[in-house]
């Protein structure tokens, strides 16, 4: 039977035509309104290095603070809204254990944590306020800040952050950005669960006054996996990370490779047919 034939009567098989009709409804599914993973990931790359923009905010009292005013220590900035019932304030208490094991190593002394409110105009002082009591956080080294309207398009832009209203509320990239002692964007790091030993390889270096290491392949390659994996919930207008995704991709590159070492072993046995049905090569005669 030729390639093409066998290649169709395998995928005609009911087992095959139902994993293709799985893999054909988690497609679909995915088809939800989303910030593209890969533009997301490049705007908030493309800010490592630079110096972060400065901008008056305010606390939880309505008083005004500069970014500019945490320099002189590394800082981690997080972009939040206070009208997220799950995820926002699941990864900010994710945020909160790393903070406090970080904490625990270097001080509280030794670096700043801020997370900024974009949801403008109900991400008021009183709801800053109001969020951080509920997450119960209460750290002298952390701050809630409101971010006035008019500096929003400048200040998300300049931390590589990319977020969209949706009818349900925003789709946003989960990402603590960290900046060193001068203000500088020196790393991004992505998820639901912000990595305490990337943070704190981070910090180690900077409270050390060292540059920052540059991410290796793995965990570059892992921040890909992660922001591809974040996916948009419309029931609750909220964007988190699906580790699920990951084995469905698994089984997706498993059946792949299933599939080409089916072709390779046919392939062989014909191989090996051909040369058992083809007529022995005459010997030569020595003289």
């Amino acid at each position: 039977m030729p390639d093409a034939a066998r290649l169709i009567a395998l995928l005609a098989r009911p087992c095959f035509a139902a994993v293709l009709a799985a893999f054909a409804a988690l497609a679909a599914a995915q088809e939800v309104p989303k910030l593209d993973a890969r533009e997301a990931q490049l705007a908030s790359q493309a800010v490592v290095g630079q110096l972060a923009p400065d901008a008056v905010l305010l606390d939880r009292k309505g008083k005004p603070v500069a970014l500019s005013s945490y320099r002189g220590k590394p800082l981690m900035v997080s972009f939040i809204y206070t009208g997220c019932f799950e995820i926002c304030p699941a990864t900010t208490r994710s945020l909160l254990e790393a903070v406090e094991a970080l904490g625990t190593r270097f001080g509280d002394h030794r670096f700043n944590v801020v997370s900024i409110g974009f949801n403008q105009p109900a991400d008021s002082p009183e709801a800053m306020r109001a969020f951080a009591a509920q997450n119960r956080i209460d750290r002298d080294n952390w701050n809630f800040l409101s971010a006035p309207a008019a500096v929003l398009p400048q200040l998300t832009s300049g931390f590589g952050f990319r977020y969209a209203m949706t009818p349900a509320g925003f789709d946003h990239v989960l990402q603590v950005t960290l900046l060193d002692a001068e203000g500088r964007i020196v790393r991004q790091v992505y998820g639901d669960r912000p990595a305490v030993d990337t943070l704190g390889e981070a910090l180690t270096a900077l409270v050390a006054g060292q540059p920052v290491p540059q991410q290796g392949l793995l965990e570059e390659l892992w921040d890909q996996i992660r922001i591809v994996c974040t996916v948009y919930d419309p029931d609750t207008g909220t964007y988190r990370v699906d580790y699920s995704l990951i084995w469905e991709i698994a089984g997706g590159l498993t059946f792949i490779l299933a599939m080409a070492l089916y072709m390779l072993n046919e392939w062989r046995q014909r191989r090996r047919q051909r040369r058992k049905e083809s007529p022995h090569a005459p010997q030569r005669l020595h003289a």
